[in-house]
């Protein structure tokens, strides 16, 4: 059994090492053909290309993606090929809606942002959906709109107490606006450049929108002209159309800019090294054994009594920004280098 494994996947090649005879751990971007020819399973991040060109030829027969997206794998090739694949659902929703929360409370703190009273519009309402409302509802936020039309057309019940909104009633209603959809580019809900300029046109309040779903999903360029026009009054920016170039005026102009890693906490790594090896034991018929935890805290570290100051000490992206900022070129390195964060102490 040989595995090819994504060399940035934490906690995981000791128990791949005692799954198989054969692993090789390399960056995600540089996995080629050559790789997996004679490989039995890939298991990758978004930056691996899971397409023809890299498998046609190969012995894979499962591919798993340690992430919540999966628009890096080509799922009609991989079906008419007969490769099996899986992702990570929900693997580090807590992770994100740890990111969205905390970039609001800096938002409250900075720019006088009224969580309690603010109208918040989640777009998008799956795993990390779901996850980013129940934080904010933690915060203190009490008007949420939820939009979400395949749920809704599926006749999904809205969380209770709560309704699906259409996205131009959430557009005019919100003064926070944050995207948790997948990317594609497919009817009957296409979500490539979701909020392009007639998205935007829509806006009456000047809200802060949010990015941490994929970069084509906000048009960037009618996001910049938001902004210019006062349309958007800030804009916090994790995931980029042009990963992993990124735009420079959008990196000065937004409140906080990174690297992609709002889903980067230890503990949602952690779940997604954990899922990722319970589908490779049931593709090998092996009981899942392996006890997956994030490293601890550093001792000595003092939390605030003060539920907003200890929730920036545990992860504030504004440090990310910082990181970015200095050196956008460095956007890869910054995710594969990416510190320890904790979500909870």
């Amino acid at each position: 059994m040989k595995i090819v494994v994504d060399d940035k996947i934490p906690y995981i090649l000791p128990a791949l090492h005692e799954l198989a005879d054969d692993v090789v751990a390399k960056r995600g971007a540089d996995i080629t053909a050559d790789d997996v020819r004679d490989a039995h399973i890939l298991i990758v991040r978004t930056r691996t290309r899971c397409d023809r060109r890299l498998l046609e030829g190969s012995s894979v027969a499962l591919i798993v993606t340690a992430t919540i997206g999966y628009d890096h794998l080509d799922t009609d090739y991989l079906r008419q090929a007969g490769i099996a694949w899986t992702n990570c659902p929900g693997c580090n929703a807590t992770s994100v809606a740890q990111y969205v929360g905390n970039s609001l409370l800096l938002l409250q703190r900075e720019r006088g942002l009224n969580l309690r009273e603010a109208t918040v519009g989640i777009v998008g309402v799956g795993h990390v959906g779901t996850a980013v409302m129940e934080h904010l509802s933690g915060l203190g936020v009490k008007n949420i709109l939820l939009n979400d039309p395949p749920r809704q057309e599926a006749h999904d019940a809205a969380p209770a107490g709560l309704e699906w909104s259409s996205l131009q009633r959430l557009a005019a209603e919100a003064d926070v606006i944050t995207f948790h959809t997948p990317l594609t580019s497919t009817l009957p809900h296409p979500t490539h450049h979701l909020a392009d300029s007639t998205f935007f046109r829509w806006l009456r309040r000047s809200p802060i929108v949010i990015n941490a779903a994929r970069g084509g999903v906000v048009d960037e360029s009618a996001l910049l002209e938001a902004m210019d026009s006062g349309i958007v009054s800030e804009a916090v920016v994790d995931t980029w159309e042009g990963e992993p170039q990124v735009s420079r005026p959008l990196l000065a102009k937004a409140f906080i800019a990174t690297p992609h890693i709002a889903g980067y906490s230890a503990d949602g790594k952690a779940n997604a090294t954990r899922m990722t090896l319970a589908a490779v034991c049931r593709f090998m018929g092996r009981t899942m054994t392996f006890d997956i935890e994030p490293p601890a805290l550093p001792a000595d570290l003092i939390l605030s009594h003060n539920t907003a100051e200890r929730a920036l000490q545990l992860y504030n992206p504004q440090a990310d920004t910082a990181r970015l900022r200095a050196n956008p070129d460095a956007f890869e390195r910054l995710r594969a280098d990416y510190p320890l964060r904790r979500e909870q102490s």
